[in-house]
C-alpha cells in the first residue's frame, strides 16, 4: 500500500525495526526495489533527489510507485530527500509524494526552524509527513555537495527545540555519518544517539548509511533510528554491473539485458540489508 513515512516509522517503533530508505535514480530501478522489500515482508521507502525527480517526472514516479505497491501488497513510501526548493517541495506534494524532507541544516539554528516549520504546515494540510534535519552530515550525494565538510554534531536540547517547534514526523540527526562514503566506514557516535533518543519523541534517521557499520546497526535500531538511508552503496553496485554488462553486450541487443543485472544488483542489496534493518534477533524496547 501507498504509505506515509510518519505511519512506517510507527509500525518500526511498534516492533524495534528501522526502515530501509533507499534510492532510485531512473525509472527501471523501481519494480525491483519494491518487490525487494515485497520479498522481505518489509515496507521501504524510496526516495528522490530533486534533480531525479524532475528528471523522470514527479507525477510519473507518484504514479508508478502507487501501481507498483498496491499490485504487489508491498507498503511504500516516496520521499523527496534533501529539498531546499519551496516550490520543488510543493510539487512533490501536490504530485502526491507521502513525504518530503526539508533540510535546513545549513541555516542559523532560528532560521531552521521557521523555513521547516512551514514546510510542516503545507504538508501537513496534504496529509504528507516531513523529515527535518538538524546538525550537518558531510560529503557528497549524486555527487552534489550537501553539506560542509566539518561535521555539525547534533545538540540534544537543540533538537527538543527543533522538535517541539516545527512539528516534524522525523528528524535526521548528525552522529558522525558522511553521504557518499562508500569505501571506509565511519565510527559513529552512539552515546551521543541514547541521548538525543532519550529526550525527543520522534522517529531518528541515519543519512549516509552505506558508510555505517553492519555490526552497529542493532544498537542504532535499539536507540531510536526508524528510517535509515541507503544510496551510495546501490549506486556503485548498479553501476559497476552495467560497465560490466553495457561492455560486453552487441550494441544491436536490448537495452533490457544490460539493465536488468544492474537492477538485480541493486535488489540484492537492498534485500540484504532490508534483514539486517528488521533487527530480527532483537526484542529490545518491542511495545
Amino acid at each position: 500500500m501507498y504509505k506515509t513515512l510518519k505511519e512506517v516509522t510507527q509500525e518500526a517503533e511498534e516492533l524495534n525495526f528501522t526502515v530501509g530508505a533507499f534510492n532510485t535514480h531512473n525509472l527501471e530501478m523501481l519494480p525491483g526495489m519494491l518487490r525487494a522489500a515485497k520479498e522481505m515482508g518489509a515496507p521501504i521507502i524510496i526516495q528522490t533527489s530533486i534533480d531525479t525527480a524532475k528528471y523522470i517526472g514527479y507525477n510519473v514516479l507518484v504514479n508508478t510507485v502507487k501501481t507498483i505497491a498496491n499490485e504487489e501488497m508491498v507498503d511504500a513510501v516516496l520521499h523527496l530527500d534533501h529539498a531546499r526548493d519551496f516550490d520543488e517541495i510543493k510539487a512533490a506534494i501536490d504530485a502526491g509524494y507521502t513525504s518530503v524532507m526539508y533540510d535546513g541544516s545549513h541555516l542559523p539554528f532560528k532560521e531552521n526552524i521557521l523555513k521547516t516549520k512551514a514546510v510542516v504546515e503545507y504538508a501537513h494540510a496534504h496529509g504528507v509527513s516531513v523529515e527535518g534535519e538538524l546538525g550537518t552530515i558531510g560529503g557528497t550525494e549524486e555527487g552534489i555537495h550537501v553539506a560542509e565538510d566539518d561535521k555539525i554534531y547534533t545538540k540534544p536540547e537543540d533538537a527538543v527545540e527543533f522538535v517541539r517547534a516545527t512539528g516534524v514526523d522525523a528528524l535526521a540527526i548528525a552522529i558522525g555519518t558522511n553521504h557518499g562514503q562508500f569505501k571506509s566506514k565511519t565510527d559513529v557516535n552512539i552515546p551521543l544517539l541514547k541521548e538525543i533518543n532519550s529526550v525527543v519523541d520522534v522517529p531518528l534517521v541515519i543519512h549516509g548509511g552505506t558508510g555505517v557499520k553492519e555490526e552497529d546497526y542493532p544498537e542504532l535500531i535499539n536507540n531510536g533510528i526508524r528510517k535509515f538511508n541507503v544510496g551510495t552503496e546501490l549506486l556503485v553496485n548498479w553501476t559497476k554491473t552495467a560497465k560490466e554488462t553495457f561492455g560486453a553486450t552487441e550494441v544491436n541487443k536490448s537495452l533490457r539485458h544490460n539493465v536488468i543485472p544492474a537492477n538485480n544488483a541493486a535488489d540484492e542489496v537492498i534485500k540484504h540489508k532490508i534483514k539486517l534493518f528488521l533487527n530480527l534477533d532483537s526484542v529490545a524496547n518491542l511495545k
